[in-house]
């Protein structure tokens, strides 16, 4: 696998497959920002918390390469590294790795920032934080 500081292991349901029998494309989204989500979590950021105090985070880019297709019933672990961009922005490197042959599936570049209640960009320094780790 790769040096990714946080991963998840999760598996594929049946109704996430398209008719050709593999994961739909839309689908590995939501594995990377569910991944996304438990690891700020793990790390005492909580989204519905920081929408009480008017922060928000959100993606502005999705760069995402398709390797292999995984299929129904497939274990996958899904890795993930945050990296400061500019002094707004911030990215995540993730990795999506089949777990019987750790073979790379998704490899994921998710640009986001954060903005308050108006919309505009703050610096948000718990994220901060993490990305000078």
């Amino acid at each position: 696998m790769d040096n990714h500081n946080f991963s998840l292991e999760l598996c594929v349901r049946d109704y996430e497959c398209d008719v050709q029998g593999i994961v739909n494309n839309a689908v590995y989204q939501n594995y990377l920002e569910h991944t996304r989500h438990v690891y700020l979590k793990s790390k005492g950021i909580d989204f519905v918390d920081l929408a009480l105090k008017g922060i928000n985070l959100v993606v502005t880019r999705a760069e995402i390469d398709y390797k292999y297709p995984l299929k129904s019933g497939d274990e996958f672990i899904v890795t993930a590294k945050i990296v400061k961009e500019s002094p707004l922005r911030f990215a995540f490197y993730q990795n999506i790795y089949r777990k019987t042959d750790n073979k790379l599936i998704v490899k994921a570049k998710i640009t986001g920032t954060s903005i308050n209640k108006n919309g505009r960009p703050v610096v948000f320094n718990e994220l901060k934080a993490l990305t000078d780790d």
